[in-house]
């Protein structure tokens, strides 16, 4: 029985150390309010971000045709993955990475969750960054049933 709950113990501590990207998991209207962006875990208990959601309606294009790399500008803006590779410390997820696609840019990128429930999304070039405040959407809004681009 011993080494049983010394295995869990184990686990529990792994799982505290790495992290839990439940916290910052699910729906969450942009600052802008023209995309939300579903989050959930990457695979690797560490937070991903996918556009779930665009307002096309005064958009160019429904692609990422500002992408620096002209191989990607095809690509939908819908199913993007907006965030990524992020590390845990305390109760924020840092040192991740968000896509702008309105700008065509990477950055540096922290989230954390605010006391209000809403999600605080930091991108920064170096010393120099921005926040914005994401609120959650309910997974029945009907915006989510937006058609997603093929696999």
């Amino acid at each position: 029985m011993r080494p049983v709950l010394l295995s869990f113990a184990a686990m529990a501590l792994a799982g505290f150390a790495n992290g839990d990207p439940s916290d910052v998991a699910g729906h969450w209207l942009t600052e802008a309010g023209n995309a939300i962006v579903t989050i959930a875990d990457c695979g690797d208990a560490t937070p991903c971000g996918n556009v779930t959601w665009a307002d096309l309606t005064e958009a160019p294009t429904d692609k990422d045709v500002n992408n620096p790399d002209a191989a990607l500008r095809d690509r939908p803006l819908i199913g993007l993955q907006m965030l990524w590779g992020f590390s845990r410390r305390n109760d924020r997820w840092r040192r991740g990475r968000i896509y702008d696609p309105e700008a065509g840019k990477t950055y540096g990128s922290g989230i954390r969750l605010t006391d209000e429930g809403e999600l605080a999304v930091k991108g920064c070039i170096g010393p120099v960054c921005r926040t914005q405040i994401w609120t959650p959407i309910d997974a029945s809004d009907p915006r989510l049933v937006q058609d997603l681009p093929p696999a």
